[in-house]
């Protein structure tokens, strides 16, 4: 199979990830009990009233209508302005001819991207430098652990990863805010500031949070990934060869010990992406994840899908470009 072949194969499959993802979801979240138009209008409403709005929302056609709906206004060709007051495109954003619509936020009065958009920026922020602590945190207590093996660096790495897999994020989140927020007075307790020098010294905490769970893992991948490569036949040639400690670790081990760990920064890239539920409420950071927890409260369906749809489309994409990379390391992967 040549490698246009493969390229369409992936795109197809991710295509097809990504409409599972939004359609089960969109069967939990209708499945659910409650009235969203009830909801909305408030519980002093009359019947009339909120039979009324569950119409003009489109809730009381049939559950394969609304899907199908749906799917058919999500991508549309349109003008490439939106005239004020237009009903048919209220919830579109348009980029050119080509209008985006996902619906407009029952509680919220805006289109569900336009949301999405707002939150994006604040969700691939944390994303980055969560990803940064766990891969350099990990990547660096790993190796050291491999190379010092039986000595008290290793043992001392093995305490910390197990610790650091074992403590709830929320809590560990609780104790960094009292420590370094609270008592210390380093960094901010919560929040996302207004410029970015500001948002900057608030991500600090909650990437902190996100990351020690991550940078657990990965140490003990990295130990173990390279401890294995050190005993391989080819490892050993070259340190026979008379090769340098470092060129041997550097080229030979860290190379080939690296591809578990990038196949596992796709993964992890694209959830931290999606939004990071616990940690984004726990801090007030205005991403993707707390615009999930507080759409799902609110009954907001519309909001909902679309934080779905985003979070999938991260994870596809982090998960394309982790099988490129690792293409990139290892020939063998782009043969035929």
């Amino acid at each position: 199979m040549n490698a246009a072949a493969r390229v369409a194969r992936r795109l197809v499959a991710s295509a097809l990830v990504v409409w599972f993802a939004l359609t089960v979801a969109f069967a939990i979240h209708y499945a659910l009990p409650g009235d969203p138009a009830r909801a909305l209008a408030g519980p002093q409403a009359r019947p009339a009233d909120v039979k009324r709005l569950r119409a003009q929302l489109g809730l009381d056609r049939p559950l394969a209508a609304q899907y199908a709906l749906f799917f058919r206004r999500a991508v549309h060709r349109g003008e490439p302005t939106i005239a004020r007051g237009d009903r048919e495109h209220a919830g579109c954003v348009a980029f050119g001819r080509a209008h985006v619509d996902l619906g407009y936020s029952l509680q919220r009065r805006k289109p569900v991207v336009a949301l999405v958009l707002e939150r994006w920026p604040a969700s691939l922020l944390l994303a980055a430098c969560a990803l940064a602590v766990q891969v350099l945190a990990g990547s660096a207590a790993g190796l050291t652990a491999a190379l010092a093996r039986g000595g008290r660096l290793d043992h001392g790495a093995i305490a910390a990863t197990l610790l650091g897999v074992s403590v709830p994020p929320y809590l560990l989140g609780l104790g960094l805010q009292y420590l370094l927020a609270y008592r210390l007075r380093w960094v901010p307790l919560d929040g996302y500031g207004e410029t970015w020098g500001e948002r900057l010294a608030h991500v600090a905490l909650p990437a902190l949070t996100l990351g020690a769970y991550g940078a657990a893992l990965y140490a003990r991948l990295v130990r173990d990934a390279v401890r294995t490569h050190l005993r391989l036949d080819h490892v050993r040639a070259a340190f026979a060869r008379g090769g340098s400690r470092a060129r041997v670790i550097g080229f030979h081990v860290l190379r080939n010990a690296s591809l578990p760990l990038v196949a596992l920064v796709g993964l992890d890239a694209g959830a931290l992406m999606a939004g990071a539920l616990v940690t984004e409420k726990l801090f007030r950071w205005p991403g993707l994840g707390q615009l999930t927890v507080d759409a799902v409260l609110d009954r907001d369906g519309p909001v909902v899908l679309g934080c779905v749809l985003a979070g999938s489309i991260a994870v596809v994409a982090a998960n394309l470009a982790a099988d490129a990379a690792k293409a990139l390391l290892d020939p063998r992967l782009r043969r035929p």
